[in-house]
């Protein structure tokens, strides 16, 4: 059993598709395809079931995929020690990001981090916020920034605190009479009318589900979307009040909308988490460190 083949076993189950998993280790098909059926082999049992349309992984592959992640862990973290030893940082750093990080210290803490370890290759991926959380307990990233649960920190990863925002109302401007147009908003305004806000599958909407209920109304969100682009394109047809972050810069300084504080105020932050229990890669350490630096 090769490193090589485990590296191409992990590929096909993380992307279910042996075409997408050959494109993202840089191989032709056939050879995943061989070493796959190698190591299927060589085990005794199938690790995928082919479908028409993807692959999904049998008993076996589930079996088989946390020791797989496991041994390259532990080869790449081999390999970075005595990277580590010849004072050359290299490797690779994997990094799970929910949207609207443009406005916080995330691109100029990865600019410098390219300007100072140009042999580390940096990815950078997508999601919402408990699917990050849950790639980087299983080891399929390094570390992620996620907008934290409301009821403390995320269970299973260390943490640090990236950004302390808060929810506000938006508006087209002029929407409200004089009298309240520097007012606070408050829920039960709110619930009068359709919202548009995040989705079910993102880290923000707890916040606002959980400020809802302990003031015992009803949240209904006529759109939702996590794009705060087109939610404030949404405001601007007239379809609804938006609920959003107020640290995202398409926030800044557009006459079309009111931008509104909520009242109580909806708190939430946005926090770097990264595996607890295991020692953080080279690259993942100097990450940390320099994070460390810049904020001082």
């Amino acid at each position: 059993m090769e490193l090589r083949t485990l590296e191409y076993f992990v590929a096909v189950a993380e992307e279910r598709s042996f075409t997408k998993a050959a494109a993202r280790c840089h191989v032709v098909q056939p050879a995943i395809s061989q070493q796959i059926q190698a190591l299927e082999k060589e085990l005794g049992e199938p690790l995928f079931e082919r479908l028409p349309r993807q692959v999904v992984l049998t008993s076996g592959g589930v079996a088989l995929l946390p020791h797989a992640r496991a041994c390259l862990a532990a080869a790449a973290s081999a390999v970075l020690e005595f990277a580590d030893r010849s004072g050359l940082l290299s490797g690779s750093l994997s990094l799970g990001t929910v949207g609207g990080l443009e406005g916080t210290l995330v691109p100029s803490l990865l600019g410098e981090y390219h300007r100072r370890h140009p042999r580390v290759a940096v990815s950078l991926r997508g999601a919402s916020s408990p699917a990050l959380v849950a790639k980087v307990r299983e080891g399929e990233i390094d570390a992620a920034v996620v907008a934290g649960p409301p009821d403390g920190e995320p269970a299973g990863v260390a943490s640090r605190v990236l950004l302390e925002d808060r929810i506000v109302a938006v508006l087209p401007a002029g929407s409200r009479s004089a009298e309240l147009a520097n007012l606070p908003m408050t829920l039960d305004e709110l619930v009068r009318g359709p919202v548009i806000s995040y989705g079910p599958d993102s880290g923000v909407h707890a916040y606002i589900r959980e400020a809802f209920a302990a003031r015992r109304l009803r949240l209904d969100i006529a759109y939702a979307t996590n794009d705060v682009a087109l939610q404030l394109a949404l405001v601007a047809e007239g379809i609804g009040i938006a609920l959003t972050s107020h640290a995202s810069p398409v926030l800044v300084a557009d006459p079309r909308f009111a931008v509104v504080p909520l009242e109580p105020a909806i708190r939430l932050r946005k926090v770097f988490v990264w595996r607890a229990g295991a020692r953080a890669s080279a690259p993942l350490r100097a990450l940390l460190d320099l994070w460390t630096e810049l904020s001082a």
